[in-house]
Formats: C-alpha cells, structure tokens, sequence
C-alpha cells in the first residue's frame, strides 16, 4: 500500500555539531532547479510528513536519513506558519512534484545534537551534506534562517539550565573543550580561571584519569559528565546562572 504524503505539513530539523572550535550546523542543498530556484542553494534538513507517521517519527525519519543516527537528542521548538513562508515559485513546484493543489505548507521546527566526528563527517559528506560555521550562515531558502535562529535560542536557553552541552561532546572531554562549547553557543568570552573554578566544584564533570596524548603543549586532562551529581543538582534548582560572571 502507498503511503501519501502530507504536503500541508512538513519538519524543518537544525542539526548542531561542535568540532571543539565551533558550532555548527548541517546543511544540505535544495533537491531541484525549478525556473529561479537554484539546487544551489542551502537548506535546513527537513521533509513533509506521510501521512501515518508523527511529526517527531517524521523528524526522526530525517535525522536517519542525513546523520545514519537514531535515538540522538532532538526537540521541537516552533511552528512556522506565516502564510506566505513558501514563495510562489517554492509552491508551484511542490505542487506539480506532489501532484496536488495546496496554496500553503505549515512547518515545525526541531532543533537535534550530534558528536561532531569524523565519521560523522563522512557520513554526511557521503549525502551531500556540509557543516557550517553558525556564524557564517547569512542565507537559506524559505524561512530556514527564522528556524535556525530560533533553535540557536533554544540551544542558548537549555545550555545553561540541562546537560545538553555533553549531547554535544565526546564521552572524554577536556575542560577548555566544555568551556569552548560554551563560549561557541552563547557567544561570549570566558575567564578561564573563573570557569574552571567553578565547573570543578560543582562536581558535574569528573576527572577519567587519562591525559592527551601526542600534543605539543602540556597534555590535559580527561573527564566526564556525572549524571547524578547533575540530576541532584537540577532538584536543588542548580543552574549555571554565574556564566555572567565569567564573562568579561
């Protein structure tokens, strides 16, 4: 039996990856050229939903698709539903693609993170997807640029009050990398004495007892994310509400 596709619905998904440098976000090119509309240019991951499966399968169902990953973390942020969100020439061609007659598609936005690695690189690259910097993204079709600003928001939001930023890097990490992920997400420069001092004492992060290796300079120390220090600590009502005071 066919599956139909919703073409009044669709999932917009903005990947983040952080490579220890900075954040980033998936991309990936438009399917076709239609008249004006470049297969050129850049998009956030996304599909419209069939019509047997649930707007988190269907973003599911992308995130598979582009990333070869299941179960990683994912979030609904916001609808998009300004009724001119699709142009003229965007709606002509889902249109005559779908065979159908829809004069607007409604959009929910979803924001995932992914460990940033070389074979996840390679998977994407493999799909025809790009990592870009956040910082550099100044264009996409549609409204895409609306739904990646608000998932960043969202992002900057959960960062300082959940354990999001460890979705984001490896299991082993070093201090300077979680404070290069704060400062990559929230944009602000940190002390890193301050820093240091006061994610140490809170006991959310936890030394392995391992070192880098190979490195030119002194060789940093290893942890991880204590998850039960942090679930006690998020009932204590335990937020990283002194970023303020690390920055300068």
């Amino acid at each position: 039996m066919t599956i139909e596709t919703n073409t009044a619905i669709s999932v917009d998904c903005a990947v983040f990856g952080f490579d220890g440098k900075s954040l980033k976000a998936l991309l990936i090119k438009r399917r076709y050229s239609y008249e004006d509309l470049s297969s050129e240019d850049l998009k956030l991951p996304g599909a419209m939903i069939l019509e047997n499966e649930t707007l988190p399968e269907a973003a599911n169902r992308v995130l598979e698709e582009f990333t070869g990953l299941t179960g990683i973390y994912l979030k609904q942020t916001n609808i998009f539903s300004a009724p001119d969100r699709v142009s003229e020439k965007e709606m002509e061609w889902i249109c005559r693609f779908h065979g159908v007659n829809t004069r607007r598609v409604v959009t929910v936005g979803y924001y995932a993170l992914v460990k940033l690695n070389q074979g996840m690189v390679n998977y994407t690259t493999r799909k025809g997807a790009k990592w870009i910097e956040v910082d550099s993204i100044n264009s996409l079709i549609m409204d895409h640029l609306e739904i990646l600003a608000d998932a960043l928001s969202t992002l900057q939001k959960e960062i300082v009050q959940t354990p999001v930023a460890f979705e984001l890097l490896p299991k082993k990490f070093t201090v300077y990398q979680l404070q290069s992920l704060f400062e990559a997400v929230l944009g602000v420069e940190i002390d890193n004495r301050n820093f240091r001092k006061k994610i140490l004492s809170s006991g959310i992060i936890y030394p392995t007892g391992e070192f880098e290796k190979n490195v030119a300079h002194k060789p940093a120390q290893y942890y991880a994310f204590n998850k039960s220090v942090f679930r006690k600590a998020m009932k204590d009502r335990f937020r990283l509400s002194f970023i303020n005071n690390w920055t300068y």
